[in-house]
């Protein structure tokens, strides 16, 4: 398996995860929440997070399967959930919607759906479809360790980066993640239209 790990698939792992994961993203939330006197920990939410990750990552292609989806379809549909990521990054927009009633801080909404969402469990089965899973995987852990550093630090990173720097970070991390969901979905479509030729 270590021959299957390559440097370039790593950094382009980990930058898909790390603009889907978001964690400069989740400083406004993490200070807003802990305004109000709720108590957040790091060391929890980047654990469960990491655990929920890693368990859709092995056994979600067989929940797929039960229904009959492929990894390739499941991949392009996944790639449009990335673009709508995107645009809400890129645009200052809201499409997904987190009404759910639960409250409790480190678990919800920090753990679910911020960290392992429904974007985090799509980009792991779509970013299969392209990598390897060592590859994947060591970047899903870089990317859990930078969370961790983010938690422990979010008002020393509010003050360097200022509304601004946290803007700008943002939008360019939306613009990556919009081509890179472009260049899932043109792969992928394009590989199910060669099999369904194939046949």
């Amino acid at each position: 398996m270590l021959s299957t790990f390559n440097f370039l698939d790593f950094f382009s792992a980990f930058i898909v995860l790390f603009a889907v994961i978001d964690p400069i993203g989740a400083i406004p939330i993490v200070i807003s929440v802990r305004e109000q006197g709720k108590a957040i920990s790091a060391f929890k939410a980047v654990l469960y997070s990491f655990l929920l990750m890693m368990l859709f990552f092995f056994m979600g292609e067989g929940l797929l399967q039960l229904f009959g989806v492929d990894i390739n379809s499941f991949a392009v549909a996944g790639a449009l959930v990335l673009f709508l990521m995107a645009m809400e990054m890129v645009l200052d927009i809201e499409i997904f919607k987190n009404s759910g009633p639960i409250k409790e801080a480190t678990y919800v909404p920090l753990v679910f759906p911020m960290l392992a969402g429904a974007g985090s469990f799509t980009t792991l089965l779509s970013l299969r479809a392209e990598y390897s899973s060592l590859s994947i995987l060591s970047a899903l852990s870089l990317n859990m360790v930078i969370v961790y550093v983010v938690l422990m630090t979010t008002g020393r990173i509010q003050r360097m980066l200022g509304k601004s720097g946290m803007y700008f970070v943002k939008k360019f991390f939306g613009i990556i993640l919009l081509a890179i969901s472009v260049k899932l979905f043109t792969s992928n479509l394009s590989y199910l239209i060669s099999t369904v030729a194939d046949k």
